[in-house]
């Protein structure tokens, strides 16, 4: 049986490399949606991060499936919170040394979301919570860190990268290891064998 024709709407490298790991071969159609007028609604209707980056990840396979007819589309998203305050991806190193100083010594949320979308109707949705704590690293390991991982920095909602260097930010994880890169996988992989579309 050969995998099913997915189609990933994110520009995720990640996300892909994991899809294609696990033998699927997603064809890759990022989405580019605005982001912040959903979260700003969000947050209005006094959404919390797990429900939005729901409407994140349906909001941008529905952009794509609507652009790709009888396609199975699945759009991600994922959210880091941490003592109340969303964060987003940092704009450059400037802003990503100050979000892990606001991290250091805590525990924080990440909440990742994935919908499936074909012909506009919704066919399934996952959202996983894992929860990591920083160490209290020191700010000569910080500017060492950031040297070392460059602009990868600026690729995650966390400023870091949990399969590389950044590991060693960390003093705890909780939860499930790829929904930290970005991506219920195992829920999202049952759900393709329960429909068939996998070998069960």
């Amino acid at each position: 049986m050969s995998p099913p024709e997915l189609v990933l709407a994110s520009a995720s490298a990640t996300r892909a490399r994991l899809l294609a790991a696990a033998g699927l071969k997603p064809t890759i159609e990022p989405a580019d949606i605005d982001e912040a007028p959903i979260k700003a609604a969000c947050k209005a209707d006094g959404n919390d991060a797990g429900a939005c980056a729901v409407k994140l990840a349906e909001a941008k396979a529905q952009r794509v499936a609507g652009r790709m007819p009888g396609a199975l589309v699945l759009g991600a998203d994922q959210i880091l919170v941490c003592d109340g305050q969303w964060f987003d991806k940092p704009l450059d190193r400037a802003a990503a040394r100050a979000q892990l100083v606001a991290l250091r010594g805590k525990r924080h949320v990440l909440a990742t979301a994935a919908v499936l979308v074909k012909n506009g109707a919704v066919i399934w949705h996952a959202l996983e919570q894992p929860t990591l704590t920083m160490r209290r690293f020191s700010d000569e390991f910080l500017d060492a860190y950031l040297a070392t991982a460059g602009d990868a920095v600026l690729m995650s909602v966390g400023a870091y990268q949990l399969e590389g260097v950044g590991i060693q930010l960390m003093a705890a994880v909780e939860g499930d290891h790829f929904a930290i890169l970005g991506l219920p996988l195992l829920p999202l992989l049952d759900f393709l064998r329960d429909s068939g579309l996998l070998r069960p």
